[in-house]
């Protein structure tokens, strides 16, 4: 196994730049455990029928393929909330991984999801745990962030067993970067024990 064959994909969908946020917090977590973090997003989904969007963004992370999915050693997933449902873009992308499921590319490797949304109570485990379900399907083996995160016991504005969270605001808190950091981790060691 070489380096270059082992990583955890941190797939994300944000559009006014929170989730990213998080993604970049949970792709050193991932780091810190001695793995790369490949950070990825998807495009928009254009309420016209012709495709709008380039191949390749103007700015920030380039966009997940197939064979980024399809290679991981572990992923992360995130979304902003929409009524208490991952944004439509990240659906969208996912809606079009069947190849993957009926080859059984994904069936044992960990997952984790995370969220952010514009009110404390606005949604974020529905949110979730709606982005656990394609990852089931998948075969995917979910990991949560457990209470030895002490973290989560101190948190006031984001952070849930179920996955890491934000509530939007300019900066995300120490304890939302501390339980990010912890489950980039956790899933970079699950997937280096998985694959070994």
């Amino acid at each position: 196994m070489t380096q270059q064959d082992h990583y955890v994909l941190v797939l994300y969908y944000s559009r006014n730049g929170h989730v990213k946020l998080l993604a970049e917090q949970i792709a050193q977590g991932v780091e810190m455990a001695g793995v790369e973090a490949r950070l990825r997003t998807v495009p928009s989904v254009s309420t016209v029928c012709e495709s709008t969007e380039q191949t390749i963004p103007e700015s920030g992370d380039i966009y997940c393929t197939e064979d980024d999915l399809a290679n991981c050693s572990g992923l992360l997933i995130g979304s902003p909330t929409r009524f208490g449902n991952m944004a439509a873009p990240l659906k969208y992308f996912l809606d079009g991984t069947g190849g993957l499921w009926a080859s059984g590319a994904l069936i044992g490797k960990p997952a984790g999801v995370f969220t952010s949304t514009s009110s404390m109570h606005g949604g974020q485990e529905a949110t979730l745990l709606s982005m656990m379900t394609p990852l089931l399907h998948h075969g995917m083996l979910i990991a949560g962030i457990p209470y030895s995160e002490s973290a989560l016991t101190s948190t006031q504005r984001g952070g849930t067993p179920y996955g890491s969270s934000h509530v939007e605001s300019d900066s995300l808190t120490n304890d939302e970067q501390n339980i990010c950091r912890a489950q980039g981790k956790r899933i970079a060691q699950l997937a280096t024990t998985l694959k070994n």
